[in-house]
């Protein structure tokens, strides 16, 4: 048992860093224009399933309270919460439409939709997703395994190569927590709250 807490500490790590190496100037490129979308007033809805569901929270969040910073409240909406929401689409429709009609409701062009999905195929995001792009919405996937379906109909897929769910779940949440690092300083200055950081940040 000692072998299997090492391990499974080591092989998230391992996780991580190959995600980073790969994925490091895409995450910029898209968290930034993610902010740039939030600094003009857009919100952010989020998808998931299980322990995504529990992800789309945690961020939401911490961007409508706060992640570091005092700063406003940021617009962020996730649309796992509504118990009578999901329960009436999922009994008078399907369970894969809880996510498409609360985007066709709450969504606006220029928005941005984060679905996340291990397997890359919870036909409930990717049906939420093709409502987004049908509506301007900007889609992002926080995908695991191969990337799935999800992987070729978001507009900038995050694809975690690890078939492990755990290990992807982990993966997840670091990098919607650095989604939310990164708003932050965006919008409300590197300099200020990170010095280190800031020199050379392109805003």
């Amino acid at each position: 048992m000692r072998e299997l807490i090492y391990y499974s500490f080591l092989e998230s790590a391992d996780t991580k860093r190959a995600f980073i190496e790969e994925n490091r100037d895409r995450i910029f490129d898209v968290f930034k224009e993610i902010a740039e979308r939030v600094k003009r007033g857009k919100k952010i809805l989020l998808c998931g399933n299980g322990g995504s569901a529990a992800d789309c929270q945690h961020i939401a969040a911490e961007l409508v309270g706060r992640f570091k910073m005092e700063r406003r409240a940021l617009p962020a909406i996730a649309l796992t919460t509504d118990t009578s929401i999901l329960t009436a689409v999922g009994n008078d429709y399907s369970f894969d439409k809880i996510f498409e009609r609360q985007v066709e409701a709450l969504g606006e062009e220029g928005d941005v939709l984060i679905g996340i999905s291990t397997s890359g195929n919870s036909k409930n995001v990717v049906n939420a997703v093709l409502k987004a792009k049908e509506m301007g919405i900007l889609t992002v996937g926080f995908l695991g395994k191969d990337g799935g379906r999800l992987k070729d109909i978001v507009d900038y897929p995050f694809i975690v190569k690890n078939f492990s769910t755990p290990r992807v779940q982990e993966v997840h949440i670091t990098l919607g927590h650095v989604l939310c690092d990164f708003i932050e300083g965006y919008l409300f200055s590197y300099e200020k709250y990170f010095p280190p950081f800031g020199e050379g940040v392109d805003r």
